[in-house]
């Protein structure tokens, strides 16, 4: 095997890696989401981890992070405003990247 082939090699392990990580990332953030909009519903016990399950399923609708945003914005009242959600998203997105690092 040439040193091109063993870079090559390496590169796509980095990149399954990366892809793995992410997708571990994302769905982490949207755990954590579904526990953030739960505790906004009132939600207690099982009921949370139930939401938090339902919002990780949502995931997989469409391509993208729409329709994560839609199922939360349904459920919730309207005094959580569209920019809270997102911001909500972004900061676990963030907290859920780190934990999955660091693991």
């Amino acid at each position: 095997m040439t040193t091109f082939d063993e870079r090559e090699k390496g590169f796509e392990r980095k990149f399954a890696l990366d892809e793995e990580q992410k997708f571990r990332a994302v769905a982490r953030r949207n755990r954590l989401l579904g526990e953030w909009a739960a505790a906004k519903l009132g939600k207690t016990g099982e009921d949370v981890t139930a939401y938090a399950k339902e919002v990780v399923a949502s995931d997989f609708a469409e391509a993208g992070h729409e329709d994560v945003f839609q199922k939360v914005r349904g459920d919730l009242p309207a005094s959580v405003s569209d920019d809270e959600i997102r911001a909500a998203m972004d900061q676990f997105l963030a907290q859920a990247a780190l934990e999955v690092k660091a693991s």
